[in-house]
């Protein structure tokens, strides 16, 4: 399956987004096209590209699954053109998603995907998730390390000691009043 995390579509620009770091207010992000970064601020409205369906006639078909399913069509390759006309764009995208809801995907939708996949294909972004497998074949999960406990260090105990009085004396603390 393609790995799409990180990847980011943001309401009002055109193309397609890599997630950098978080910012005090926001996201810095960089363009996967033209590379130019980008602050964005909380309250722009952001879409994950691995949080994102497609309805079919039964469960919501992620799209990770589907640009997969064009990549494999396509072996790597560009698919159809997202200009194409609309009959074109429709029998192309039901090879690709057989069971597609024909009342809710419009073909802007299919567009919108195909243009996300051109992208992606061009940029060199369509990298496929690696899982473990087994002798067996079962995918194999990988399983946490053992947690140890934290060393705790002069500083760490020195913080909350004890008075003769019994009150908890914090170091590097400003109180500003009674307790």
């Amino acid at each position: 399956m393609i790995d799409l995390t990180g990847i980011i579509s943001i309401t009002g620009q055109p193309g397609l987004f890599k997630i950098l770091a978080q910012a005090k207010n926001g996201i810095i992000v960089e363009g996967l096209a033209d590379k130019k970064r980008v602050h964005i601020y909380s309250s722009t409205k952001v879409s994950t590209l691995a949080d994102i369906g497609m309805y079919t006639t039964g469960d919501e078909k992620p799209i990770e699954e589907i640009v997969t399913s064009i990549f494999d069509k396509e072996k790597g390759g560009p698919c159809v053109s997202a200009k194409a006309d609309d009959k074109e764009i429709t029998a192309y995208f039901a090879q690709i998603l057989p069971d597609y809801d024909k009342e809710k995907v419009y073909v802007s939708n299919m567009r919108k995907l195909f243009n996300w996949y051109t992208i992606l294909q061009t940029t060199g972004n369509l990298k496929v998730k690696e899982e473990k497998t087994g002798e067996d074949g079962k995918v194999i999960k990988t399983e946490d390390k053992a947690k140890t406990p934290a060393k705790t260090s002069l500083k760490d105990t020195a913080k909350n000691v004890k008075t003769l009085a019994g009150n908890k004396k914090t170091s590097g603390v400003r109180k500003t009043g009674v307790a």
